[in-house]
């Protein structure tokens, strides 16, 4: 019998262990329901700026997000014994679509990412970000933990197929993502700290390697980082313009829809990954500090729920998607704000997208599963 992974929060069971209600009979967190709801109107209303006040761009993503919602409710319904019983199914069929974006996938901007089925399209890649740490927590409950060499190296294997398989495309950034929610799992699984530090070296060494495995234009994305006034017309103008609307709107902003980068369209992808900088020249410091205070909810309470699941399955599953979801906000800041690089990650339910959303709700879904089936069990 596996060991079982447990972390504690401080005060984790005075939150969580209360009465339970009609939103626990119909597997929903009420606190965490309340704080998607209002990040997502709160991103529809930042939208409709940054589309320069285009209604049907901000009514479509608000039906993606209903749709992503729904999505949601239906997940939360399936207990965690069903969800780790079918891990790996929904892995393999997350490995074969990731292979038939290879032969069959529609090209966009230079990069084919996407599948079309009866005229609708999705990005396999994104569902990963869910079946890879579904998988990892579904087979690493089954053995002993802290995992064994065999298992450890079983494990990689299953996190390094679609994270190449993702790279291949090419989409660093998501890659990126799909591995971090993989090792996640592998480090609170029990790693010692002497294997952590041993792949951290190897990693290390593999760098110059890895440079010369980057494209073209992903290498010149790095440079750029380092220094954005190598190319202030070219690959410097995004960082360079998205740091000037930030500095511009200064502790109170401008005022809503009176962001002079986004709306004469300097700012470029205002309404996806650079979203964030038009609310920070139109709110200012206090609107965006206002945003990061939801976003630091959403992840404590996530960090309840994780901290209180029963079983190394629902620990290790829940702890990765809180985690997962830290990465986004974490990476689309730092790039947007000149600290990372910019690989093309979303802001969290405020970027204007389906797939994201829609991958981002069924990690919340299956949150919301973890922590009322576990509820009721303990009634």
């Amino acid at each position: 019998m596996p060991r079982d992974f447990q972390w504690k929060l401080p005060g984790a069971h005075l939150h969580l262990k209360k009465k339970e209600g009609w939103m626990t009979r119909i597997h929903l967190d009420g606190w965490l329901l309340l704080a998607l709801l209002v990040l997502m109107s709160s991103g529809l209303l930042i939208l409709y700026s940054a589309t320069g006040s285009n209604l049907d761009v901000t009514l479509s993503q608000g039906y993606r997000l209903l749709f992503a919602l729904v999505v949601m409710l239906v997940i939360a319904q399936i207990p965690p014994r069903f969800m780790q019983r079918w891990a790996l199914p929904v892995y393999v069929l997350g490995v074969v679509s990731l292979v038939a974006v290879l032969f069959l996938g529609i090209d966009a901007k230079g990069a084919q990412r996407w599948l079309a089925f009866g005229g609708v399209r999705f990005q396999p890649s994104e569902a990963m970000k869910l079946a890879l740490p579904l998988m990892l927590a579904a087979y690493l409950s089954r053995r002993h933990l802290p995992p064994n060499m065999k298992h450890l190296f079983i494990a990689l294997g299953v996190l390094i197929v679609p994270v190449l398989l993702i790279a291949r495309q090419p989409d660093l950034g998501t890659s990126l993502l799909v591995a971090s929610a993989g090792l996640i799992v592998l480090f609170l699984a029990g790693l010692s700290w002497k294997i952590i530090f041993s792949f951290f070296t190897l990693a290390i060494a593999a760098l110059p390697a890895f440079w010369w495995m980057l494209h073209d234009y992903q290498r010149n994305r790095v440079l750029t980082f380092l220094n954005p006034e190598r190319d202030p017309l070219g690959a410097g103008w995004n960082i360079i313009q998205s740091k000037t609307a930030i500095g511009s709107g200064g502790l109170q902003g401008k005022g809503w829809f009176q962001g002079t980068q986004s709306r004469l369209e300097f700012l470029p992808e205002r309404h996806t990954d650079f979203i964030i900088a038009v609310l920070a020249e139109e709110a200012g410091l206090i609107g965006v500090t206002l945003l990061l205070a939801l976003y630091l909810v959403i992840i404590w309470r996530g960090m309840l729920i994780a901290a209180n699941a029963v079983g190394t399955f629902s620990r290790l599953l829940a702890s990765s998607i809180v985690f997962t979801f830290f990465v986004y906000v974490f990476v689309n800041i730092g790039m947007v704000s000149g600290l990372l690089p910019v690989v093309g990650v979303p802001l969290p339910l405020v970027s204007f997208g389906g797939t994201s959303s829609l991958t981002l709700m069924a990690g919340f879904g299956v949150l919301m599963s973890i922590h009322t089936h576990n509820s009721l069990l303990n009634r």
